[in-house]
């Protein structure tokens, strides 16, 4: 990328989007694109050939999706799936359509198989059946990994598929009911201990696994891959280290100051039992992420304290 292009990035306001608008103007790239919701309807195949045909970006990180955790995953699958669809799809056209130079989409771990064997390698894709908990979400991801394969075998397009593991850092959902496990237990904790709680509910057993990779990584990573990987096979994004819910609630505990007792409601559900990227591509690559998971937490609630988020 040079420094004159135009770039841009969709769904700029989401946590992943808003890093990679922030590493790029680090980088000293400042013709950035960025549209919001209401400005934008990128569900609306028209409105987005439109702003393609108007703008035309050089560069293009698509970002944008419709997230959530369990709950609202198991809640909403229909939007989940319709609304992912449509975005990626519309996206990937008009890029191809307008001549963008390339595109990085962004993807999910969850498309891998629930029992696909550990750590998860990027071959692993469509060898088994999915995490039924976020399968509408899954699908459509995998669809986008393979509407840009398909356009870069049928129009020699240069799009590339990232898939960054669980994700946490500055602007993400602390909402109860749609947010992912590391953000609302944050939230818990911290409330459990302004409210002097006794003690604090984890859903589930607390035994799987989990990886988490901090956005301001996340953002690195993609910026390494628009500027250095230019093949069709989708790349990892991690840190290649895994801590169970357990342990993470505990780790947050620490952080947050919290003193009481941790309770594990068993009826809910636990989703895949583990699931961690085999980081083996990126590192060979010569990509590997700085930020530790306590660090990263402890800076995140620092920030969430200040801005007052959680009052």
């Amino acid at each position: 990328m040079e420094k004159a292009s135009k770039i841009y990035v969709a769904g700029h306001r989401g946590m992943v989007g808003s890093a990679i608008v922030r590493k790029l103007n680090e980088e000293g790239f400042d013709n950035i694109l960025v549209r919001k919701s209401s400005e934008l309807d990128l569900r609306n195949q028209q409105a987005v050939n439109n702003f393609f045909l108007q703008e035309k970006p050089d560069y293009v990180f698509l970002a944008a999706a419709k997230v959530g955790g369990i709950h609202a995953n198991n809640t909403y699958k229909a939007d989940f799936l319709y609304d992912n669809l449509m975005i990626e799809a519309n996206i990937i056209h008009a890029a191809y359509t307008n001549k963008v130079k390339k595109l990085l989409f962004l993807g999910s771990s969850c498309i891998y198989p629930k029992m696909a064997d550990q750590p998860l390698k990027e071959e692993y894709l469509l060898t088994g059946p999915l995490e039924p908990t976020n399968e509408p979400y899954a699908l459509a991801k995998i669809a986008g990994i393979k509407l840009c394969d398909s356009y870069r075998d049928q129009y020699g397009c240069n799009f590339i598929s990232a898939m960054p593991t669980n994700l946490y850092g500055p602007n993400d959902n602390y909402d109860l009911n749609n947010s992912h496990v590391l953000p609302a237990l944050l939230r818990k904790f911290h409330t459990a201990k302004k409210e002097s709680k006794s003690s604090v509910e984890i859903w589930g057993t607390g035994s799987p696994k989990r990886e988490f990779l901090h956005v301001k990584d996340l953002a690195e990573a993609c910026f390494f891959l628009m500027e250095n990987y230019n093949e069709s096979e989708l790349v990892n994004i991690g840190c290649g280290e895994d801590i169970s819910i357990k342990d993470l609630a505990l780790t947050i505990q620490k952080i947050v100051g919290y003193e009481g007792e941790l309770t594990f409601d068993s009826s809910k559900p636990d989703g895949t039992p583990r699931k961690l990227l085999d980081m083996s591509k990126l590192h060979k690559l010569g990509w590997k992420h700085k930020i530790s998971l306590e660090e990263g937490i402890q800076g995140v609630y620092n920030s969430v304290l200040k801005e007052g988020i959680f009052e």
